[in-house]
């Protein structure tokens, strides 16, 4: 049927905003500029459009159109709240403050367009300075904050590349960095903040940094953030009852960082990819975290990564995750103090950890990606990764499960990487403790030192080309579950070894390629451990005991 009488968007959105009154039995009309009609002013409180153009914008991508957004934001903001309408066209702007019960609403072909003058830019009122706090977009202390719609945020960032980072990556300590450039977005201390549908790419440092936010929803949000250095997705820093569902995350750097004391996270159904990490913990308390059915690829410089001098960290469940072409799939790193080596009030810790139905193929070193326009180096530790479990001194990781896992490695390793004993005590980054071995991992599979209450199940090791390295190295590993693991051998190592560990069973273990040796046990301390059934049959020896180690530590049934 044909249609009469259509209405513009605008005039859709202005009636669909509005609730009907009870048996008036039509729609409350509203005035230009998103005054509402004297009479009906408590009726509508809150529902109201302000079109930016009615305000001034103009939309050209030239002119640029600060003033005129921040004045429809902060007359919504006066009404009580409401949508302010970004039309279609490219809206020209530098830094714009959101505010309590205000949603910024994208049309499908509308362009929030970031200035590529620094002047255009402020700090955000209130927000503190940690890693910068110049922005284009900002919320602090505001209530009811939501960013929606099907258009686009674009940083502009590539104009603000100068070949600099912030240099706040291993031992820079953030010395000489570049901090004076606009994040995307920054949302300090917010409730109920809501982020959905939109695309946001191209900021000149992270995209979003969320802090000290509570009730945070994102769903569907898109970014594509691979113009400059430190390009970052999610930051997210001390917040509580977050969602992160539907998402997709191109990006640089860190892609969905949670540092500090976040808890009571959930992210589900998204895939990410990055040069330097997926999800990545640092410091604080980050406890009561699950995610779920997500897809990672073409990430280096590890997927799972958490990095602690001092934290208190626990519950954190990864299921259902599938990496492809990754480096480093899984790494933690716990120290027990700080930087400034203060003393602890409170024993730091590390437990209560699940990886369950993981599937990964792990490449050799990292590949730069071809729409990333600056060359990344590789690091010294990156290359033939395998999962690094990493504690140091009187300091253990607790409770860790692995069920289900499977991993296909790029393999090559060597026979110098497997000699390796003497693992220096460095846990700042996943690879950080292979930078300061350069012969790199000793194991290709699973690397583990100062674990208590460790559980493998189900879990299976494989590799493209001959490594000459075992597939698991336990290191002062205490109270293990091993059941069901199936692993390649070399004909010139050990498939397992373990040093100075104790109390392990091991059941039904497959080896699936010829190994020299099935476990080695080394050290005098090494005790209570138990091999029960099993397809051996492929190792040319099944136990070999050396350095102090006797055969009263093990038990062959």
């Amino acid at each position: 049927m044909k249609e009469t009488n259509p209405l513009s968007r605008r005039q859709w959105l202005e009636r669909m905003a509005v609730p009907a009154l009870a048996g008036a039995g039509t729609m409350i009309g509203l005035e230009a500029k998103g005054t509402p009609r004297k009479k009906e002013k408590d009726e509508v409180a809150g529902t109201n459009i302000y079109n930016i153009r009615d305000y001034g914008a103009k939309g050209d991508g030239t002119t640029l159109d600060t003033k005129a957004i921040q004045n429809a934001i902060d007359k919504c903001f006066n009404n009580n709240g409401g949508t302010v309408l970004i039309p279609p066209g490219n809206f020209l702007s530098g830094t714009l403050e959101l505010k309590s019960n205000v949603t910024l609403h994208l049309s499908a072909a509308a362009k929030l367009l970031g200035s590529p003058k620094r002047e255009d830019y402020t700090a955000g009122k209130g927000v503190p300075p940690g890693n910068g706090n110049i922005v284009f977009l900002y919320a602090a202390n505001a209530n009811n904050v939501s960013i929606e719609g099907n258009g686009t945020i674009d940083g502009n960032g590539l104009a603000f590349y100068n070949g600099k980072g912030d240099n706040t990556g291993p031992g820079q300590h953030g010395v000489g960095g570049n901090f004076d450039r606009p994040h995307l977005g920054i949302f300090y201390q917010c409730t109920r903040l809501s982020l959905h549908s939109v695309f946001c790419t191209a900021s000149a440092y992270h995209c979003f940094r969320i802090l000290g936010c509570k009730q945070v929803h994102i769903d569907g949000v898109r970014i594509y953030n691979r113009v400059n250095k430190n390009n970052d997705g999610f930051h997210f820093n001390n917040n509580e009852y977050v969602h992160l569902v539907n998402s997709d995350v191109q990006c640089q750097d860190d892609a969905c960082a949670l540092f500090g004391s976040n808890k009571f996270v959930t992210i589900n159904n998204c895939t990410f990819s990055t040069r330097w990490s997926v999800f990545r913990f640092g410091g604080g308390q980050s406890q009561n975290i699950a995610i779920t059915n997500c897809l990672i690829y073409e990430t280096y410089g590890c997927p799972i990564k958490i990095s602690a001098g001092k934290a208190n960290i626990e519950n954190l469940i990864f299921s259902n995750i599938i990496m492809r072409n990754v480096t480093g799939p899984i790494g933690i790193g716990f120290g027990g103090t700080d930087n400034n080596n203060t003393p602890d009030t409170q024993k730091p810790f590390i437990r209560n950890i699940v990886f369950n139905a993981i599937r990964a193929t792990v490449v050799a070193k990292p590949v730069d990606h071809p729409d990333i326009h600056f060359g990344v180096s590789v690091r010294p530790g990156e290359s033939n990764s395998c999962i690094t479990l990493n504690a140091m001194g009187a300091y253990y990781l607790e409770n860790i499960s692995f069920t289900d896992v499977h991993i296909q490695y790029a393999g090559g390793g060597t026979a110098e990487q497997a000699a390796k004993r003497s693992i220096p005590e460095v846990a700042a980054e996943y690879f950080g403790v292979w930078e300061t071995a350069p012969a790199g991992p000793p194991a290709y599979g699973m690397y583990a030192r100062n674990v208590k209450g460790l559980t493998l199940h189900n879990v299976r090791f494989e590799y493209d080309q001959a490594d000459a390295r075992p597939a698991v190295v336990f290191d002062n590993v205490q109270d293990a579950s091993i059941n069901g693991l199936s692993a390649k051998g070399s004909e010139g190592a050990e498939l397992l070894r373990f040093i100075n560990t104790k109390d392990v069973l091991l059941t039904a273990t497959r080896v699936l390629t010829p190994a020299a040796i099935f476990v080695q046990i080394e050290g005098a301390a090494s005790d209570g451990i138990m091999v029960e059934g099993g397809d051996l049959r492929k190792a040319k020896t099944a136990l070999n005991c050396t350095n102090g180690a006797t055969t009263s530590a093990v038990v062959v049934k």
